[in-house]
């Protein structure tokens, strides 16, 4: 995704836009894997983040992730989008269950 396309993309309030990293396609011992025995990964990189969620008293609630933060996302997490032919999901900031160092 271009620097352009991301300042035109910003998802609103605590929403946070991400992007499945590849599967690996060969094995430490040299197996290629099929394209059906890949799944869809749980592993992605945060693209964009919202301002973040507000209290019912209207103090900000910032979003813990920034962009180019590895994460680890429950597959059925979030919505599916495409931008510019590339797949990407938009998702809550609390459906991201872990930070990866």
């Amino acid at each position: 995704m271009t620097t352009a396309t991301k300042k035109k993309f910003k998802p609103l309030g605590d929403r946070v836009l991400v992007q499945h990293t590849e599967e690996q396609e060969t094995l430490r011992g040299g197996i290629v894997l099929p394209d059906a025995a890949k799944k869809k990964g749980q592993f992605a990189t945060v693209i964009s983040v919202g301002t973040g969620a507000t209290t019912p008293e209207g103090k900000p609630i910032p979003v813990l992730v920034k962009e180019g933060d590895k994460v680890l996302i429950d597959k059925y997490a979030g919505q599916e989008v495409t931008i510019e032919d590339e797949e990407f999901v938009i998702l809550r900031a609390n459906e991201i269950i872990a930070l990866i160092n």
